[in-house]
């Protein structure tokens, strides 16, 4: 199948992408024939492509597919066909990581800093070694910290000639003006709950009913979907979180509400993180040349307790990341509860949970509502600004029985 099947509800940018990997494919093919380049005006390519839009949107994948597009080798592009088939070596090994030309860039810490980025501006100089072009794949440049924005600024200023970077980040605001400016930019949409409800048992083997409760309760975030509709864990944790709003009725409920939901997002991350922390620990144990019975080699405690620092830090944005899901279900959750006030006809996400929808909804007005839905984001505000999740989390459920 084309590589274009995995990027869901965005017909727009997909033909943007289409357009520019045919262009980007003539350009290969005339270098590599010895005849006059197309006119690059007129070309829809370009070296550097900044993807936005909504969490769950597919920004990531949106890039790995136009980086297998790059990459494709199928002979029937010669005869008219489009690149990008899914099935030949270049696409396959771009979709599944290991095309020596493709590098994908995603980090679990809450930064990339300069060391990283410098690494990448480095290989990014280099010609491809076997393939069409080099392509730089950045997952998360949001994260990247003044410093490193500034390193990678030049190279996206100065490119290789076979060289493309992919930068993917929540909004046009995440992204350093100067590096915005350079780059070709697409916006994603939210992809409609039927169409991902419909890859999840096309491609998943989810059972429909189960796949479009999920699509339904996440509004269309397809790894979000994907888990709920697969881990029992997740559901679990989310029916915990809907229950929140009916607990904070008095202060002693609201402070015992937010501390079980620091403990639930903190329990997460240990699970999330447990098996990775093993095996990385192990494995650098091994390289350092760790004996039996746990003893290390003088001059390895620097490389160990770099190694521990890198897991905190990652434990760190496992908590941020499961809190902020369980705050976006809450904000769902008062959406649903604003939209029966307000009788419109705006499908309701959380059907599973109407009975509790239906009792804030009598118990409270629009206005209260909106201040609730307010206090959420509110909380979010505070922990992208550092402050300690359990004193921001307080504040919010003390807001919510406010309300």
């Amino acid at each position: 199948m084309p590589v274009w099947d995995d990027l869901v509800g965005q017909d727009r940018v997909q033909a943007q992408l289409a357009a520019a990997a045919r262009d980007a494919d003539a350009l290969v093919t005339a270098a590599a024939q010895g005849a006059e380049a197309p006119d690059a005006a007129k070309s829809k390519m370009t070296h550097a492509w900044l993807f936005t839009g909504p969490p769950g949107a597919g920004r990531d994948t949106a890039a790995r597919c136009f980086a297998a597009a790059l990459q494709c080798v199928s002979p029937d592009r010669a005869l008219g066909g489009e690149p990008g088939c899914g099935f030949c070596d270049g696409c396959h090994t771009a979709l599944i990581g290991t095309h020596a030309d493709v590098e994908v860039i995603r980090t679990d810490l809450l930064s990339i800093g300069v060391k990283e980025t410098r690494e990448l501006v480095r290989r990014a100089q280099l010609s491809p070694a076997g393939g069409r072009w080099q392509v730089i794949v950045l997952e998360d440049a949001d994260r990247l910290t003044e410093g490193a924005g500034n390193v990678l600024l030049k190279a996206v200023e100065e490119p290789a000639p076979r060289t493309v970077w992919l930068l993917c980040a929540p909004s046009l605001e995440d992204v350093l003006p100067t590096i915005r400016s350079r780059c070709r930019h697409l916006t994603l949409r939210t992809p409609p709950v039927d169409a991902v409800a419909d890859v999840l048992v096309r491609r998943d083997g989810i059972d429909p009913e189960t796949a479009a409760a999920a699509a339904r309760a996440t509004q269309g975030h397809i790894d979000r979907a994907r888990r709920l509709a697969t881990d029992e864990r997740a559901r679990a944790r989310r029916a915990a979180v809907l229950k929140l709003p009916l607990r904070v009725q008095d202060v002693g409920g609201c402070l015992k509400a937010a501390q079980e939901l620091i403990d639930t997002s903190g329990e997460d991350a240990k699970q999330l993180a447990e098996e990775t922390d093993v095996k990385e620990t192990e494995e650098l144990k091994a390289a350092l040349g760790g004996g039996q019975g746990g003893r290390m080699p003088r001059g390895t405690a620097g490389a160990m307790k770099e190694l521990e620092d890198r897991q905190k830090r990652r434990r760190t944005r496992t908590q941020r990341d499961s809190l902020d899901l369980a705050l976006g279900d809450l904000t769902g959750f008062y959406r649903d509860v604003l939209a029966l006030q307000l009788g419109t006809r705006t499908a309701i996400a959380n059907e599973d949970v109407h009975d509790a929808l239906d009792r804030i909804a009598r118990a409270s007005t629009p206005e209260s509502t909106l201040r609730r839905i307010e206090a959420v984001l509110a909380c979010r505000e505070a922990l992208d600004r550092n402050v300690a999740p359990l004193l921001a989390v307080e504040a919010m459920t003390l807001a919510l029985r406010a309300g």
